[in-house]
């Protein structure tokens, strides 16, 4: 009996009806109603008019950018040297750096966490910096691995094009590279923005006592409290749907201004 592709997808439909679209039905119930199950808008305006709450958004958010571009920042020529590069065996060092994704995420910030220990002695003296080294070490491999997917697939032709018409190293870039990585970019961006603003545990194991909106949303769930808990989740859906919509834009411009070039 042959299977069409209707057919063939009603389980993957079953999947996200079930594991995506009901529990984000029940986050979206609780973060509109009250107590008495009664439609409120009450929930968001406590919210926003919150300082400490807003506060926490704002670490939240400034940690996740530095983390963010600090990946990135490390992540891009790693993964062009590993996919443009002369460096024999590329896959192979590919694998040592994703390979600690393999591993238990508490046992590499143990690791991590003993090693700054060593280097400074008392991790309280720096817990905003030993933060974000703990999450750039974290999630760098979920920069690097799609932009070398990315990378391996770029024509270098088009590089030595430009060099050869006369343009910088900083205008290939520009001009060039970046618009032919943008999907990869977009792509690290979107794995590794959300974790850093809602991974908590990190803090915690570097001692850093301040609030993300991970621990507020933890905090909130742990008593019994759906209804902010659910509001805090749906406020962080709807800036991170903002920020991927922005990246995707902004990517696809850059790729149309790099198709002009």
């Amino acid at each position: 009996m042959a299977f069409t592709r209707k057919q063939l997808g009603i389980p993957y439909a079953l999947f996200l009806l079930i594991f995506v679209v009901l529990p984000l039905l029940v986050v979206l119930y609780y973060a509109f109603t009250n107590g008495s199950g009664q439609f409120t808008f009450e929930n968001f305006a406590q919210f926003f008019t919150n300082g400490k709450a807003l506060g926490t958004l704002l670490y939240s958010f400034v940690i996740a950018l530095i983390t963010t571009g600090l990946c990135l920042l490390i992540a891009y020529p790693t993964a062009y040297f590993l996919a443009k590069g002369r460096i024999p065996h590329g896959a192979a060092w590919l694998l040592i750096i994703v390979l600690p994704m393999w591993i238990n995420f508490t046992l590499r910030l143990t690791a991590m966490k003993e090693i700054l220990s060593f280097l400074e002695g008392n991790l309280a003296y720096h817990p905003f910096l030993n933060t974000i080294i703990g999450m750039t070490y974290d999630f760098l491999p979920f920069m690097v691995l799609p932009l070398y997917n990315t990378m391996e697939k770029m024509d270098h032709q088009l590089i030595d094009a430009a060099r050869d018409l006369g343009a910088s190293d900083a205008v290939v870039i520009r001009r060039v590279m970046i618009p032919l990585s943008m999907p990869g970019i977009v792509s690290g961006v979107t794995m590794v923005f959300l974790p850093a603003m809602t991974n908590y545990v990190v803090l915690d194991m570097m001692y850093n006592s301040t609030y993300i909106m991970g621990s507020l949303i933890g905090s909130y769930f742990s008593a019994y409290n759906w209804h902010d808990g659910s509001m805090i989740s749906t406020v962080l859906l709807l800036l991170i749907g903002l920020l991927s919509w922005i990246s995707k834009k902004a990517g696809a411009d850059t790729e149309e201004g790099g198709a002009i070039l």
